[in-house]
């Protein structure tokens, strides 16, 4: 026993292994090197020798592996996550992501995990927050939206060796499956009534580029007349509109009362619009024909909207425009569509159905895989998975998949009634 209590000069990057004088073993576990240059190493004691040795080999693994927590004082998980999302995400990510992450870290993570120190952290204290979330009547897919920001955080301070394991990434999520409902695209009646509404309308072709060609919302809205070519019958998607934020220009006071995007006073502080980030949203479209002609008019009535509003008129070269010039916004565009539906007698639905109506319609037509993908601007990797997503199997496909059957193994109908009859005869 004096010889193991006796210490011996190990080498370097060895964990040196004691008996202590408080009859506890002790253990110097080397792990680095801090910012100034000095060794960094780590303090370990158990009761016995075999539970320290356990202990030591586990965290030489972490440390061999780039997984081991690094010196300094430990991340509260409200430090970390603050400092990420505005120090990490927030310059590298859209301003549409951003504006998700803090959301989630400021409204539901902070006040449900923020004071467990993060390399404490377990995938129960998740749990138990998507819990909590869903009983004060938050969906599914907001507790998933958190689960998400979590997994990504906790992610960067697992890279960067401030916790050994990402909570998150073993969380489980509350199941989806009560929230999402099936996407039932329009019918081609519907289309039609959509259609007849449409011409009476501002904007008429905005409805029929997200019905015929599956725009999404952003991209419609931020198409210039510099992306459209008519003469060759095709249009460029290249950027995608932003949803306004705004903040009060009535001080920090807010004297005004209201909320910042109905301050008198309020400032713009989010760009109009954001280049594509994917290269199939960079993409050439088609365009029928029939759309093509709705363009031209289109841009024949803009300018005399132009003409008639003079010096009222906000010059922006967007396609679709308010009455006064200037972008459209995400919000009015939302309620303009709510409003199309109603006067068309179409049942409800969300704007993005349209594209999943473009989608399908696409599919009913027979157009080959890869055009559907660049229209629809589907990256090659996952554009299986979205055509699964998108992409719905209709009564009237089945019903011709049906007569195709009947076809093959039964043969023709009128072969069919000649096969009866002699039946019959029989």
């Amino acid at each position: 026993m004096a010889e193991e209590k006796k210490r011996t000069r190990r080498a370097n990057g060895e964990s040196a292994i004691y008996l202590g004088q408080d009859g506890r073993w002790h253990a110097r576990v080397p792990m680095g090197y801090k910012d100034d240059g000095t060794p960094y190493r780590r303090h370990l004691t158990r009761p016995t020798r075999k539970e320290l040795v356990d202990e030591v080999r586990r965290l030489e693994k972490q440390r061999d592996e780039g997984s081991a927590r690094q010196p300094g004082k430990p991340w509260t998980v409200a430090k970390w996550l603050e400092h990420w999302v505005e120090n990490i995400a927030r310059p590298v990510v859209s301003e549409n992501t951003y504006a998700g992450y803090e959301v989630a870290v400021r409204v539901h993570l902070v006040p449900g995990i923020g004071r467990h120190r993060i390399d404490r952290l377990e995938p129960e204290h998740l749990e138990s927050l998507y819990r909590r979330m869903q009983s004060a009547g938050s969906k599914a897919g907001t507790a998933h939206q958190a689960h998400r920001t979590a997994r990504t955080a906790l992610g960067e301070a697992v890279r960067r060796g401030h916790a050994a394991k990402n909570a998150a990434a073993l969380a489980k999520p509350p199941r989806l499956e009560e929230d999402e409902k099936e996407v039932e695209p329009y019918s081609a009646d519907e289309v039609q009534s959509l259609l007849l509404e449409v011409n009476k309308r501002r904007n008429s072709a905005r409805w029929m580029l997200a019905l015929a060609l599956g725009l999404r919302q952003g991209e419609t809205l931020g198409l210039r007349w510099s992306d459209v070519d008519l003469d060759n019958e095709y249009l460029k998607l290249r950027r995608n509109r932003l949803r306004p934020k705004y903040e009060h220009g009535c001080g920090e006071a807010a004297p005004c009362g209201r909320k910042a995007g109905y301050c008198p006073a309020r400032v713009q502080v989010r760009r109009e619009t954001k280049n594509t980030k994917s290269r199939a949203g960079r993409r050439a479209v088609p365009l029928p024909g029939p759309l093509v002609v709705m363009l031209r008019s289109h841009r024949e009535a803009q300018a005399r909207e132009r003409a008639a509003a003079g010096n009222l008129w906000t010059e922006s070269e967007y396609v679709f425009t308010k009455p006064l010039g200037g972008p459209l916004s995400p919000n009015t565009d939302y309620h303009d569509w709510k409003r199309l539906l109603e006067d068309a007698g179409v049942r409800d639905g969300r704007l993005h159905d349209a594209r999943h109506t473009a989608g399908t319609v696409l599919m009913l037509l027979g157009v080959p895989d890869r055009v559907i993908d660049q229209i629809m601007g589907w990256e090659p990797g996952g554009a299986a998975r979205m055509r699964a997503r998108y992409l719905h199997v209709t009564d009237p496909m089945l019903k011709e998949a049906a007569r195709k059957i009947e076809r093959a193994i039964w043969g023709a109908p009128e072969n069919l009634a000649v096969d009866k009859d002699q039946d019959n005869e029989a």
